[in-house]
């Protein structure tokens, strides 16, 4: 007879789970034990810290669409999942999280790591229960897989050492018959009434300035927002988890939007009459029309974030591509004038950027890296990114070219993200090249997955851009808040020696008239780490500073900036020229 970790892993399999990151530990080796009998159909990912873990199954789910899938011990290493499991549950990601509690008859009497993990995740999950008893599996692993498919979040299931090694029969009452469950999928049409499409497309066609806004649920949809733009006469705007939902080179296209976005956008936005949100709830208000400025139309898939950031006045509830193709037909040919004035805005921005890209002078500057980098990088590559300063140079400076994947942490921005998604994307996709693009602090955090990278041989490039300090934050003291920096700098460790000492090859880039020549190496196939070392004081700039932001840079300086000669040096020639 089974046991409730092998109905556990027999539920796994039924819903076409072949994946699981994590660690071992006392409080689930009984799960363990299931997966080692199965090892032939689900493979184990063994991560060196279970927030690691967490992150992989948030990755796994972004780029393959499929449930992603993490597992830790009780207490501590529950604990340890919970940035990675936000990180899935603010870009709607399904993930599926499995924990070991202590024994059923010590639960909440102060035994050795006793947290209550299915109180602790409350918060962070859709779906979240305390297995009970044998016969309680079945039922609670269905509806837990099923939850985190269909609401895009996290599920969470727990279960006591001891439980994990009851049999299925194990406490069954009457109302509990073996297999009354099933993982049978279940998708709903997606499709909004005729009215509202009606109604969409009446002021989509008396708009004369359209912005199309395109977030992650855009990203299949890319030949029909190509469609659209080129029928409303519109450039497509990209939020940052929609940066591959058109490529940036297609003509449609204006790039990012908000702190790391782009001019040409930034206009857009300012100058249209009608916006159009296209699976995005971009969470920058203040880079949106004022409410009431504009018509706006915007498509979801949750009618839970319908009118978030901008008073939609027709919502189409559906699947972007659904929605796109079920609109077009309704759609009339426009002017192209506002398109035309958004490319010649974009082509001036692409001067701009490299300009700033092409710069030999020492310091290096991380534009140069981003540059580059962005002209080595093949169409069938995957890369992800960190946060931080590191954002601001991938999203401008790293093109998403058609057949790519893009991704970082969106909504909850977290740092230590770049690493793991990256390796969860070479384990998904084996014949894809991955790279990472992430700073020295966010590499520092999770550092030891280098260790995974070696030990599964994963085909990823990791380009540390090595500032030795906490960039973004440097700077959001001075520009946000008008407060010299303090406690952001960061030791300078040496990244190529620890990469060579976790059996990764690395290269040290500072000339930036090597740059080119040296990232070159990337094209080899394996593992590999490039450290960029970079000029700490070149700053992240938004495409469009404003009155306030300058003030509070110059009240900075003004109250002791200790590094003010050296920022006021290198801002003679970079983005901080725009504060003046």
């Amino acid at each position: 007879m089974p046991n409730a970790s092998d109905v556990l892993v027999e539920r796994l399999l039924a819903w076409d789970v072949d994946t699981i990151f994590g660690l071992p530990g006392d409080g689930i080796n009984g799960v363990f034990e299931a997966l080692r009998k199965q090892q032939d159909k689900i493979r184990f990912i063994h991560v060196r810290h279970e927030e690691a873990a967490a992150f992989m199954a948030c990755a796994y789910a972004k780029f393959t669409g499929r449930l992603g899938v993490c597992i830790s011990t009780s207490g501590p290493g529950g604990i340890h999942l919970l940035n990675g499991l936000y990180d899935a549950k603010m870009d709607h990601a399904p993930v599926l999280a499995i924990t070991g509690l202590q024994h059923s008859d010590l639960i909440g009497t102060f035994t050795q790591q006793d947290v209550a993990l299915d109180k602790l995740f409350i918060d962070v999950a859709v779906y979240n229960e305390r297995v009970m008893n044998g016969a309680h599996m079945e039922a609670v692993a269905d509806l837990a897989i099923r939850s985190s498919l269909t609401q895009r979040g996290v599920s969470h299931i727990t279960i006591p050492v001891d439980v994990q090694t009851q049999e299925m029969k194990k406490g069954r009452s009457p109302r509990n018959p073996v297999h009354h469950t099933s993982a049978v999928p279940a998708y709903e049409a997606h499709l909004p009434a005729r009215i509202d499409l009606e109604h969409a497309a009446d002021i989509l066609n008396r708009g004369k300035k359209i912005a199309i806004l395109a977030g992650q649920g855009a990203l299949h949809a890319t030949d029909e927002l190509e469609e659209i733009a080129e029928t409303l006469g519109a450039p497509i705007v990209k939020a940052l988890l929609g940066k591959a939902a058109v490529p940036d080179d297609s003509p449609y296209t204006t790039g990012g939007i908000g702190l790391l976005g782009t001019e040409p956008s930034q206009d857009a936005i300012e100058g249209c009459d009608t916006l159009f949100m296209i699976g995005t709830s971009f969470p920058y208000v203040e880079f949106l029309p004022e409410p009431g400025s504009v018509k706006c139309i915007q498509i979801d898939i949750d009618p839970q974030r319908i009118s978030l950031r901008h008073p939609a006045d027709v919502a189409l509830i559906g699947d972007t591509r659904t929605c796109l193709r079920a609109l077009a037909p309704l759609l009339e040919p426009h002017d192209k004038s506002f398109l035309e004035k958004a490319q010649k805005g974009k082509a001036e921005w692409e001067k701009l950027m490299q300009e700033r890209g092409t710069r030999e002078d020492k310091p290096m500057k991380p534009q140069v890296v981003g540059w580059e980098l962005g002209k080595r990088i093949p169409s069938n590559a995957i890369v992800t990114s960190d946060s931080g300063t590191i954002t601001t140079w991938w999203a401008r400076y790293v093109p998403a070219l058609r057949g790519q994947k893009h991704s970082c942490s969106g909504n909850l921005a977290t740092m230590a993200c770049g690493l793991p998604y990256a390796i969860a994307a070479a384990v998904a996709y084996p014949e894809r090249p991955v790279y990472c693009i992430i700073g020295d602090g966010g590499l520092s955090m999770l550092l030891g997955e280098l260790i995974t990278v070696a030990a599964y041989k994963l085909n990823v490039k990791v380009i540390v851009i090595k500032n030795n300090t906490l960039g973004q934050i440097k700077w959001e003291q001075m520009v946000f808040l008008g407060n010299p920096e303090y406690a952001c700098d960061l030791y300078p460790a040496d990244f190529v020696t620890i990469a060579r000492g976790c059996g990764i090859d690395g290269v040290r880039i500072e000339d930036p008239t090597e740059c080119g020549r040296q990232l070159d190496a990337l094209g080899r196939p394996g593992p590999m780490l490039v450290e960029a070392v970079v000029d700490q004081f070149t700053p992240p700039m938004p495409a469009k500073v404003n009155a306030s932001q300058a003030a509070k840079f110059a009240e900075a300086l003004i109250k002791g900036e200790p590094n003010r000669s050296r920022i006021a040096l290198t801002s003679l020639h970079d983005s901080v020229r725009e504060l003046v």
